[in-house]
């Protein structure tokens, strides 16, 4: 059994005992110990919202309930997905958000994700604070002239969609006039309630839906790469279709399948979308330290400036604001656009790659082809008890002390267009190593070379 306890919100799997799993005991603990720090900053009202696997219904009663406890309104949006709970926050003018969604893990786990009042997730700061209230059980609870409200809207998908169809970005008449044939894989989740009403509002009728009914019972492992995808690879060369798109359970991930069959890459849903929007307007774009150089490729190709984040949505945000940056995001599907809100969102990445490829007139094979074409190598150490990554980072900085590097989260060293990061897990004693390069063969040596000049001095 698993819990884990971060500055985001708390996942863990479902059954065991309190402390080591995601037990009721535990989504009380500290749901109440975020509604108490909703009330202490003078907040009264959270929004809060699941996707669909089976552990759902029964965690989200219990979060409504240690809410209510503390003197919390609950609006519950009920099947819902990640980005429609963040628009939602800011639509109900509250004071906070939980999303009850663990994302891509499988069907046994499941999570609090904690929002503010402007719908992104915690800083660290405030993180921090909400579990230094769980654990020192610093909770009061409301007296019964107190207790919160409850309310259920479930009208929000519709609200989310309309909000992405009013933005000038998106090209309605053009995709309606493409006339593409699309399916779809929502493995059984939210998707499937507003991945087809979201198509069929942009004009798109041809659509075959794979896995679209919400029951949390995943057909395959829902994390969206390319290993878990042949069905929907498959099914889009059956049907001769013009695309395939697949969304994780909670919607803010998006990967896409080309009309042969050949996966888009999960690296690329952003930089296809950036691309796009930069050609529409000028501005920065954001992504993570471990997300593919082609982003950056692509926006001083137009003349505008790319910066780098920490990883986390959390620091891509942050630095977006920064800079003012019209587009970002992160490697993994996951699309930022500001005009929208401050958050992953695969549904307006939908709508944005779909007026590209409408606009571009061609293949999503030949879209892809014309861009930067690299390759990621994904590695990890473990650390041993006589290994410190201080130590290992401060020997690697002087060992390549002539390339470029960057130490705002972990270490990144850049080889011309190469790069490799290191970054020590904060849930396990690990170092993750990314690299990328051309060529696989390159990535995977540059990601072996580092790893034995970590490796060969313990």
């Amino acid at each position: 059994m698993t819990l884990i306890k971060s500055i985001s919100g708390i996942r863990g799997t479902i059954g065991g005992t309190p402390g080591d799993a995601l037990t009721p005991l535990d989504l009380v603990k500290y749901a109440t110990a975020y509604g108490t720090w909703v009330r202490k900053r003078g907040g009264r009202i959270v929004v809060i919202g699941r996707d669909a696997r089976i552990s759902g219904a029964m965690v989200s009663r219990l979060v409504t309930g240690a809410l209510q406890s503390v003197g919390i309104h609950v609006i519950d949006l009920g099947l819902s997905t990640t980005p429609t709970v963040e628009l939602a926050v800011v639509a109900e003018k509250a004071q906070g958000g939980i999303i009850l969604t663990a994302s891509h893990n499988p069907k046994n786990w499941n999570a609090l994700k904690l929002l503010n009042e402007l719908g992104e997730f915690l800083s660290a700061k405030d993180g921090e604070e909400v579990l230094r209230i769980a654990e020192e059980g610093a909770i009061e609870f409301a007296g019964v002239d107190d207790l919160g409200d409850y309310t259920e809207k479930g009208f929000y998908i519709q609200h989310h969609i309309e909000r992405i169809l009013a933005l000038d970005l998106v090209d309605r008449e053009a995709i309606a006039a493409a006339n593409f044939k699309i399916v779809i894989d929502c493995v059984n989740s939210t998707g499937g309630l507003c991945v087809p009403e979201l198509l069929n509002a942009l004009g798109v009728t041809q659509v075959v839906e794979l896995f679209c009914a919400p029951n949390g019972r995943f057909p395959h492992n829902p994390e969206p790469l390319p290993e878990h995808l042949s069905t929907l690879a498959n099914e889009v060369v059956h049907h001769q279709a013009d695309l395939g798109f697949v969304v994780d359970p909670d919607v803010d991930r998006l990967a896409l399948v080309c009309e042969d069959g050949e996966f888009f890459g999960e690296e690329y849903t952003l930089v296809a979308v950036a691309d796009y929007v930069l050609r529409q307007k000028p501005g920065a774009t954001v992504s993570n330290l471990s997300s593919s150089r082609a982003l950056r490729d692509i926006t001083e190709k137009a003349g505008q400036a790319y910066h780098a984040a920490a990883v986390g949505e959390v620091n891509v945000v942050a630095k977006m604001k920064e800079t003012g940056a019209i587009i970002g995001g992160e490697g993994n599907g996951g699309i930022i656009l500001p005009e929208l809100h401050y958050g992953r969102d695969a549904l307006v990445g939908i709508a944005l790659f779909l007026s590209h490829l409408a606009r571009f007139g061609k293949s999503a094979s030949m879209l892809r082809s014309t861009y930067p074409n690299y390759h990621i190598a994904k590695k990890k150490i473990d650390l041993l008890p006589n290994m410190a990554w201080p130590e290992i980072m401060t020997r690697l900085q002087s060992q390549y002390a002539r390339q470029p590097q960057n130490s705002i989260d972990g270490l990144r060293i850049e080889f011309d267009t190469d790069w490799v990061h290191l970054r020590p897990s904060n849930t396990e004693p690990i170092i993750r190593v990314y690299a990328e390069s051309h060529s696989q063969t390159t990535a995977e040596n540059i990601a072996r070379k580092i790893m034995m000049d970590i490796l060969e001095e313990e």
